[in-house]
């Protein structure tokens, strides 16, 4: 194993899995450390959810590194510059403005070999500059840096969208209570989805395999299926019928014109246009290595009490 000191980034949504799976690979290698970079607020929480995290960090054997992201470029690199590969499962939390860009100078900056850089999305340069989600814009900035130079070898997971937002209320698709999906662009449009705890298994295996990975954009998926799909589950698994309607692209492009800042909008405006937010499962990592993921069907037969909603 070449990366022997691991340093993650963030331990939320993403990063709870990441951190579990290759903390638990990582015992089967000689010498090889997982360390969590959180802020020192985060670590000495009171809040019941990140005391749960920080509890299970440190008992998988996971060192804790009270950091900042937020803080100079300079400080980062004193801090990256003791890891021989980072993982980053930041998030969008903080929103544009350069952070992604920051982080990965920073990481360049302090000679670390190996980068995962947060990544786990959609395919950006299918969907290309200019899109309704300027987020994206700067991840292909970060691909460029990367590309630019060969010192740090990167590699890229492709996730797709998380499985369990297809199924939130804020998407607008599916409407539980009143029985009711809404398509957005058309009934064949085709969304990859991969729920957090797959992205972790993934991502742990796609680290430690050998001949190591490297430079390369990995694609992975839990399932992919169409927002008709989508209606056949849900009447599937309530054993009702939904009612089906579509936005075609004309009124989510109107939506957005409307509400341009509107973060849901954005995104309802790329998962419908459907260009770049899928790929078929066969060709994925763990479609080609026979690694079983978990299907949007299985989500939601596991995650949604069908039956408190017949009452509506």
């Amino acid at each position: 194993m070449k990366n022997k000191s691991i340093l993650i980034l963030g331990a939320g949504e993403l990063g709870m899995p990441v951190i579990r799976n290759i903390a638990k690979k990582a015992k089967s290698y000689h010498n090889v450390t997982v360390t969590v970079l959180l802020r020192e607020t985060t670590i000495n929480s009171e809040d019941p959810d990140k005391k749960s995290n920080v509890t299970e960090i440190r008992e998988l054997g996971v060192e804790l590194l009270a950091g900042d992201l937020s803080a100079s470029s300079a400080e980062l690199i004193d801090i990256f510059r003791n890891y021989d590969a980072v993982v980053s499962c930041t998030g969008y939390g903080t929103g544009a403005g350069g952070f992604q860009l920051k982080l990965a100078n920073a990481v360049l900056d302090a000679g670390v070999k190996r980068y995962f850089p947060w990544q786990f999305g959609v395919d950006f340069e299918e969907i290309g500059r200019g899109s309704a989600q300027d987020l994206f814009d700067e991840q292909l900035d970060v691909r460029e840096l990367l590309r630019s130079q060969s010192a740090t070898r990167w590699v890229i997971i492709s996730t797709g969208m998380f499985t369990s937002y297809l199924f939130e209320p804020f998407f607008g698709i599916l409407d539980l209570e009143n029985k009711s999906i809404n398509a957005i662009g058309g009934w064949d449009t085709a969304v990859t989805l991969t729920t957090p705890d797959d992205i972790g298994r993934l991502t742990a295996e796609i680290f430690f395999t050998e001949p190591q990975i490297e430079n390369e954009i990995v694609y992975i998926a839990g399932d992919t299926i169409t927002y008709g799909d989508l209606a056949d589950i849900a009447e599937s698994l309530s054993g009702q019928k939904y009612e089906r309607t579509l936005s075609d692209m004309g009124e989510i492009t109107d939506d957005l014109k409307n509400d341009p800042t509107n973060f849901v909008k954005k995104y309802r405006s790329i998962f419908g246009a459907g260009k770049g937010v899928s790929w078929p499962l066969e060709n994925t990592f763990n479609g080609k290595n026979g690694i079983p993921t978990t299907s949007a069907k299985q989500w939601a037969k596991d995650n949604i009490d069908w039956k408190s909603y017949n009452k509506y």
